[in-house]
């Protein structure tokens, strides 16, 4: 899927959101199975693409998962997203400077911010593969028990 696509595809999950089409856990869940195998793939794309330009905020990703695909696979798909969409933040930030961070005015600062240190890439990776998965731990056991 290309990322006009995606995009699409983002738009329509927030619109679907915002006129309660997901009402309860088994729509969502109905929802999500509609996209069969692919799946779990749109999860963690979406939540990769909510860290670089921030649609909605992170938990609701995470929650979306949990209760989705149950707590192990959504934390392994949030994760995997969020950590991936943290380093594109971090590079985006290194190439293109402090005019990308206030344009964006993004939810995931620390990662955009990171950028625009002098941390180098190795630390900031390593920092988010052993920091970030407590957290998306956290919101995927407790929406996992939501399911």
């Amino acid at each position: 899927m290309g990322s006009a696509g995606f995009v699409i595809f983002v738009l329509f999950f927030v619109k679907q959101f915002f006129n309660q089409k997901f009402d309860s856990v088994e729509s969502l869940q109905n929802y999500m199975k509609g996209f069969g195998i692919a799946a779990p793939l749109m999860l963690t794309l979406f939540q990769a693409v909510q860290v670089v330009i921030p649609v909605l905020p992170g938990y609701l990703g995470c929650a979306a998962g949990a209760i989705a695909f149950g707590s192990m696979t959504g934390f392994w798909c949030n994760y995997i997203g969020i950590s991936l969409g943290s380093v594109i933040a971090y590079f985006l930030a290194k190439k293109y400077g402090i005019d990308i961070v206030t344009a964006m005015f993004p939810d995931d600062f620390l990662c955009y911010f990171s950028g625009l240190m002098k941390m180098n890439s190795k630390k900031f990776i390593w920092i988010i593969i052993l920091g970030k998965p407590w957290c998306i731990l956290a919101y995927s056991i407790v929406f996992g028990l939501i399911k």
